[in-house]
């Protein structure tokens, strides 16, 4: 659970500053916020096990591992891939962050999250909840309703899966954009919901066509690749 922490490690600066305004102690509001992502993580990855499978969906290289098969084979195959995304997926950031509104840039670029951060949660976590659990359950409620659970599912409805998983990665961008810029304005909601569901489509792309751990270094190495650049 790497990314539950670094998201409480990024969570308690903001809080310890605002620590008389919190309605429990900050202990409790840290315990709390760590174990509400650690929940919501674990049943994202249920749900990838269960159900990604029925619907051809893959992780290949745990699936290797789990199996006592090399796994450099698995890794081979995705890295070409991932890494492709991780290069379009920075380019994408650096292009977001010469238009990004005024109000979404911080005061302090001390304040900024920090890349350990963005790569254990944005990287791996993101890509647990969204891709594995969430795109993985679209797509088997899809089929289930489209094709009554026979066969493969269409490339329509993996088309949509990607889709739909892409505008909700977007939309839950949306409250740290508020927090950030303190109201959300039409031109603050169209810039994030633009940049993140278009990322949010080679991510979904990636774990469709590639597997899930494709997608993972493709988030990883965007934010790690356009760390300097930003």
């Amino acid at each position: 659970m790497p990314g539950v922490v670094a998201v409480v490690w990024a969570l308690l600066p903001p809080l310890k500053a605002n620590e008389a305004l919190l309605p429990l102690p900050l202990w409790a509001v840290v315990l709390l916020s760590g174990l509400q992502t650690a929940v919501l993580l674990a049943l994202a990855v249920a749900v990838g096990v269960w159900l990604a499978p029925r619907v051809g969906l893959r992780a290949p290289v745990v699936s290797s591992w789990l199996v006592g098969q090399p796994i450099g084979p698995a890794l081979r195959v995705q890295s070409l891939p991932g890494i492709v995304g991780g290069v379009v997926g920075a380019a994408w950031l650096w292009v977001l962050s010469q238009v990004a509104p005024a109000a979404l840039q911080p005061s302090d670029p001390a304040s900024a999250m920090p890349l350990v951060v963005k790569l254990l949660y944005g990287g791996i976590t993101e890509e647990l909840l969204v891709r594995w659990g969430v795109m993985t359950l679209l797509l088997w409620l899809g089929w289930r309703m489209v094709q009554r659970g026979q066969g493969q599912p269409g490339k329509g409805l993996v088309a949509g899966a990607v889709l739909l998983s892409a505008l909700l990665f977007a939309l839950g961008h949306l409250p740290a954009a508020q927090a950030l810029a303190g109201a959300l304005t039409v031109p603050i909601v169209v810039f994030v919901l633009v940049g993140n569901t278009a990322f949010g489509l080679v991510a979904g792309w990636l774990y469709a066509r590639h597997g899930v751990e494709a997608a993972i270094l493709a988030h990883v190495l965007a934010h790690l690749l356009s760390s300097p650049l930003l």
